[in-house]
């Protein structure tokens, strides 16, 4: 009787496994199957790019060729691209996560009036789509004479919502009161308890807020629309996004877009396979301890 009861649970186990192994699957075959495709279509040129199967390599491999284009054309001008997004990107994400946790800590290791209050302004700030506010942040940036600058680009990155609700709630789980209390009691300030107590315990929450920002400010196209046009200031996601306007007039674009695209996919999959180590770490840190 035991053994049976031991099988059907082994059974509904497995059964679950397999479940849990094929859905995974499905996801993540749907979220590679794009990034396989232009990593074929980057190989070809524009007349095979047409006549051949969209997911089989043609007659001819031209990888090289096309990314020495793309990154060659118009002087250079993906590269300076690049450098914009990894400004937008990078200086927006830090920035935008290190508010966040500050924001995040203050709300859940402080008492003060009205609280709960600014908690749930932010949480409603969630809920406004980032195209709703491109407008009325391009008039009010236009007033102040930041139009078409870096800092119009800029200035909206440094917000999350999602990130300052993920923090507080992170903080308030993690960071402990005690060990807050004996850090004042040591006489640390509260600036230095934030930085060495609080960000060390949030630093899982602190990697999700980044890459979040990270992948969302590098891949925002309409903003840069709205704000920017000089194209030296755009980030490569405009950029591209004008060569491809240009397939029709000029097919040689075709090849510039493709393999544009696949570099401008690069330095998203570094960073995930930089930072995931961060989560694994901060996951485990406390597994030890007794």
């Amino acid at each position: 009787m035991r053994r049976s009861s031991s099988a059907r649970r082994t059974g509904r186990s497995a059964a679950s496994t397999i479940v849990v192994t094929g859905i995974l699957t499905v996801v993540a075959v749907y979220f590679l199957v794009p990034v396989y495709w232009v990593v074929i279509a980057a190989t070809k040129t524009t007349e095979d790019l047409f006549a051949t199967h969209g997911f089989l390599l043609g007659p001819s491999v031209h990888l090289w060729e096309n990314l020495t284009q793309a990154l060659t054309y118009d002087g250079g001008i993906l590269v300076r691209w690049f450098a914009n997004s990894m400004l937008y990107a990078g200086v927006g994400g830090l920035l935008a996560t290190y508010f966040a946790a500050a924001g995040g800590y203050a709300l859940a290791k402080y008492s003060f009036r009205g609280r709960e209050a600014i908690f749930g302004l932010v949480l409603g700030g969630v809920l406004v789509p980032a195209t709703a506010t491109a407008l009325p942040l391009f008039l009010l940036f236009s007033t102040l004479g930041i139009a078409n600058t870096y800092w119009s680009v800029l200035i909206p990155s440094l917000v999350s919502p999602f990130g300052f609700f993920l923090c507080r709630i992170y903080a308030d789980a993690t960071v402990s009161d005690s060990l807050v209390e004996a850090a004042r009691i040591d006489g640390a300030g509260e600036l230095r308890i934030f930085h060495t107590v609080g960000l060390r315990a949030m630093v899982p929450a602190l990697v999700t807020v980044f890459l979040f920002q990270l992948v969302g400010i590098w891949n925002n196209y309409f903003l840069p629309l709205t704000m920017l046009a000089d194209e030296s200031l755009y980030p490569v996601t405009l950029g591209l996004a004008n060569w491809n306007a240009q397939v029709e007039r000029l097919p040689e674009f075709y090849e510039l877009t493709t393999g544009g695209v696949l570099l401008s996919i690069v330095p998203l999959m570094v960073a995930m396979v930089v930072l995931q180590r961060f989560w694994r770490g901060g996951l485990t840190a406390g597994a030890v301890k007794g």
